[in-house]
Order: structure tokens, then C-alpha cells, then sequence
């Protein structure tokens, strides 16, 4: 699969027009089902590649596009959200010279 292909899952005989956000691949159980003895088991399952985790951060940005931004009557929650990811990702970053600037009760 190069670059801007289709997944090899895809048929669009089967699956009609193709959706970004949806994973064509085989189904397995989501992770809010697996229970803490088939943690391990459920994890070696996964496709750990960088084209499937390239993927699958393609179809979680898809299906927030979708569900805040696309919508006809879309609301100011995008908006909020880009914030807050952009406040907490600064903050991070800046964590090393922010802590230098504590205030300490000396005794």
C-alpha cells in the first residue's frame, strides 16, 4: 500500500463510497470490552506499523471533523477544544522554564 491509496480491505462493491473515518479492517472486540486477563492477547493483535497508526490517527481526525466541524448547524465546541489542546501542548513544552518560577513559603 503506498501513500494515498485505499486500504486493502477496501471493496467498493462491498462497502460503497469510501468513508475516511472508518476502519475497513477486520473487526475485533473494542477496548472497552477486553477484559484484563486478554489485555496482552488483544494487544498483539494490533497492527503496530507506522501505516496503521498513521491510519488510525487519520481516522480519529476524521471522525472529530465529521462529529464537530462538519456538521450544518456545527456549534463553538471545535473551537474550544483546539484551545485547550493548544494550551496543555504550550504549557508542556514550556513545563522546564515554568517551574523555575515557583513560589515557595520560606520559613
Amino acid at each position: 500500500m503506498a501513500f494515498g491509496d485505499y486500504p486493502a480491505e477496501y471493496n467498493p462493491k462491498v462497502h460503497g463510497p469510501y468513508d475516511p473515518a472508518r476502519f475497513y479492517g477486520k473487526a475485533d472486540v473494542p477496548f472497552g470490552q477486553v477484559k484484563l486477563g486478554e489485555l496482552g492477547a488483544w494487544f498483539g493483535r494490533r497492527n503496530k506499523t507506522p501505516n496503521a497508526m498513521a491510519g488510525a490517527m487519520s481516522r480519529a481526525w476524521w471522525r472529530w471533523n465529521h462529529k464537530y466541524v462538519q456538521p450544518k448547524r456545527a456549534g463553538i465546541a471545535p473551537f474550544f477544544q483546539i484551545t485547550a489542546v493548544a494550551m496543555t501542548f504550550f504549557y508542556v513544552i514550556n513545563y522546564g522554564k515554568i517551574r523555575h518560577h515557583r513560589n515557595y513559603k520560606h520559613h
